[in-house]
């Protein structure tokens, strides 16, 4: 099973650890802050107090023996920069880093990070999607051109089969499953039939999706 370190356990850091302690992972917090660590300990395997900027308190957690380590130290851009060189010099195998902007993203990979995200921004953009949607409830970026969105059926396709529908020949997205209550649909074959209430999966080009997503009644 993957070990996973978090360091900075702030809003984000705190999150993300506590979720994978609740998939049973194997978690390690650490946080310079005594409140933060002692508000996390029950929640995930250990939490320890220490500044991640020293190379040797690091080292004495066997911060190179974990298969993930994230970087989710907040407001603080050069110790997220610092921090991550170090874990990658001392051959941690993935480092996953908290970004603040695309500029603090370009140095964080420089210096070595194996993944970058963008808390903010993506929640921003995420929120800004939930604002003008009609039917979508949730929203993943594959890429900055491709989408995967579960979205509730278009009142106008209920009672129809996914042929008849028209969502790949005049919208031109997949529908890749259908969620109906308790049950799961997956890969529908163009028989299948849309009922009220079902929840769709289906993913295309992000223009494609907003003009499914806006289907007239």
């Amino acid at each position: 099973m993957k070990q996973f370190a978090v360091i900075g356990l702030g809003r984000f850091g705190s999150s993300v650890a506590r979720t994978l302690s609740k998939m049973d992972y194997e978690v390690l917090g650490l946080d310079v802050n005594e409140e933060r660590v002692n508000d996390i300990i029950e929640d995930v395997t250990h939490a320890v107090q220490l500044d991640a900027l020293d190379d040797h308190s690091l080292q004495a957690v066997g911060i190179r023996n974990f298969d993930v380590v994230v970087v989710g130290i907040g407001q603080e851009v050069q110790s997220s920069i610092l921090v991550t060189l170090m874990l990658k010099e001392m051959g941690v195998k993935r480092v996953v880093a908290k970004a603040q902007n695309d500029l603090h993203g370009k140095v964080l990979e420089r210096v070595g990070a194996d993944k970058v995200v963008f808390p903010e921004r993506d929640m921003g953009i995420k929120l800004a999607h939930a604002l003008v949607s009609q039917n979508i409830m949730e929203q993943i970026s594959l890429s900055p051109e491709y989408s995967l969105v579960e979205m509730a059926a278009p009142p106008n396709f209920v009672n129809k089969t996914l042929e008849k529908s028209g969502a790949r020949q005049q919208y031109g997205v997949s529908i890749l499953a259908i969620r109906r209550g308790e049950d799961m649909i997956i890969s529908p074959g163009a028989s299948q039939e849309i009922l009220e209430g079902d929840i769709l999966v289906v993913i295309g080009k992000n223009e494609k999706l907003q003009k499914f997503d806006t289907v007239e009644v």
